[in-house]
């Protein structure tokens, strides 16, 4: 049995898959292109991916199960693997804790400008009065779009830091109540909400009606494509933050452009409307060019700690399939 890894793989997977009897073919730089003539020509049974696009072309007759090691799935053609009878699995939650570090970085980075304060004092200007300038974080609400295993981290980092929640997602959709201590419990809440209250909310424009903070954690589908759009962002107060390390396009960056400007929103962003292909290429969104705007590589997951973890899922899935020909956390059965 075969698998190609088509992306950067941490070694612990690569020598987990060989220990499962699988001959392994690493070959990190390929691209969406490239990615259907190793295929074609390697057969293998499975493919590991990270961000490498797998679009239709590339799913051979050899191909059985294609691994996702990470958690979206919107980079590959599931419509096509499943009509190819092709299991298409992914390792939901184990990067949680590295995007809730990033989101609750970027939110701090925000709220005291820390990039603005270390580029001058690297360019040899001091400035403390400018930079004693900050609001601070400590009793203002955060709304949360999502409860999925990142959102949830998320708020707990959150309630940790003395901020009040507010929540919404499709689970609680049209709710307008506190969050009951079984729900709370249920998604793994119940000493965030011992800190502080956790509010339900009945939509996202509602959730951005009631918050300073506006955290994005929802998956990228259909129905979430452009959630945040300006009728969402309109409800924010002038000056509110808001922080997107969920996919770009959940958010509608033209009325997050104008909302920018109009209600000097401050932004974090660690993803985009367009993203390149490649991991290191030229890069023109012109929101990053905003004041107030700080944004990252799109490096939610990228820390050790979560990719040793998402590796040994792709291993575990690797091994659950191989013995009984179902793959865990399969999205197209």
């Amino acid at each position: 049995m075969r698998a190609l890894i088509a992306d950067k793989f941490e070694p612990s997977g690569i020598d987990g898959l060989k220990a499962l009897g699988v001959d392994v073919l690493n070959e990190p730089d390929l691209n969406e292109q490239t990615l259907v003539d190793a295929v074609a020509t390697k057969q293998p049974e499975i493919l590991v991916v990270r961000s490498t696009k797998v679009v239709e072309a590339a799913m051979g007759p050899s191909l059985k199960l294609i691994v996702r090691a990470g958690a979206g799935v919107n980079t590959i053609d599931v419509k096509a693997a499943t009509a190819r009878r092709i299991q298409v699995a992914n390792c939901p939650g184990k990067n949680a804790i590295a995007v809730a570090e990033l989101a609750m970085a970027l939110l701090l980075a925000l709220d005291r400008r820390i990039p603005d304060a270390v580029a001058d004092l690297r360019a040899g200007k001091w400035n403390k009065k400018e930079y004693s300038k900050a609001r601070g974080l400590y009793g203002s609400t955060m709304g949360i779009l999502g409860t999925g295993a990142i959102a949830c981290e998320v708020m707990k980092r959150a309630a940790a830091f003395g901020l009040h929640l507010v929540v919404w997602s499709r689970r609680f959709n049209g709710l307008d109540r506190a969050m009951s201590s079984a729900e709370a419990t249920d998604l793994g809440l119940e000493q965030a909400a011992r800190l502080v209250p956790i509010h339900l909310a009945p939509s996202p424009a509602e959730v951005a009606a009631r918050s300073d903070i506006l955290s994005i954690h929802v998956a990228l589908a259909p129905e979430t494509k452009n959630l945040v759009d300006a009728a969402v962002l309109s409800k924010l107060k002038p000056g509110s933050i808001v922080i997107n390390t969920a996919r770009g396009e959940v958010i509608d960056h033209a009325a997050l452009a104008a909302a920018i400007k109009d209600r000097k929103l401050r932004v974090g962003l660690d993803v985009f409307a367009i993203e390149p292909g490649a991991p290191a290429a030229e890069f023109a969104d012109p929101i990053v060019k905003e004041p107030g705007v700080y944004g990252t590589h799109h490096i939610g997951a990228s820390t050790d700690q979560a990719q040793e973890a998402i590796a040994a899922e792709a291993v575990r899935i690797v091994k659950v399939w191989k013995e009984t020909g179902k793959a865990p956390n399969a999205v197209n059965v």
